[in-house]
């Protein structure tokens, strides 16, 4: 009975599709040399990088075959990635169902910075919060998959 409940609720949870965020994608944020701080990352604290930083996984509770992705990036200081926040970083949410998500965001007047990028790694669309920081929101491409069994 008790395995039973589990399955159904993670059924439900897996079948969610209300726009809103689901995560942390990526911490983004600007330095001097993004190499050399790469490098201390990885010499100091054990991290391993590539060019663009780091990727850390990690399992979705409420599906364990689901591996999330936070990318971890340093940025070359006077980038214009960030912009039109002054913000020495960004943020990247991983959300599911970003059209939903867009209309809502536009339906409460908050800044939609660009049009919806698809990419085989998922869609992106950028926002402003109310204190001027710009906001990455990421819908990975797994997400997609759920959504189109959702709405069959």
């Amino acid at each position: 009975m008790e395995e039973h409940n589990n399955q159904t609720a993670n059924t439900a949870l897996n079948s969610d599709v209300t726009p809103k965020v689901t995560g942390v994608g990526g911490i983004f944020f600007f330095t001097n040399d993004p190499k050399e701080t790469r490098e201390w990352y990885s010499r100091n604290l054990g991290i391993e990088t590539n060019d663009w930083g780091a990727t850390f996984e990690s399992r979705n509770l409420n599906n364990p075959e689901q591996v999330n992705t936070l990318q971890w990036s340093p940025f070359k200081q006077g980038s214009d990635y960030f912009a039109p926040s002054k913000k020495e970083f960004m943020i990247n949410y991983t959300v599911q169902n970003i059209e939903g998500l867009v209309a809502k965001l536009k339906e409460n007047g908050v800044t939609i910075l660009d049009d919806i990028a698809a990419y085989d790694y998922g869609k992106f669309v950028h926002i402003i919060d109310g204190e001027g920081n710009k906001i990455e929101l990421w819908e990975p491409a797994n997400d997609d998959k759920k959504d189109d069994e959702a709405s069959q």
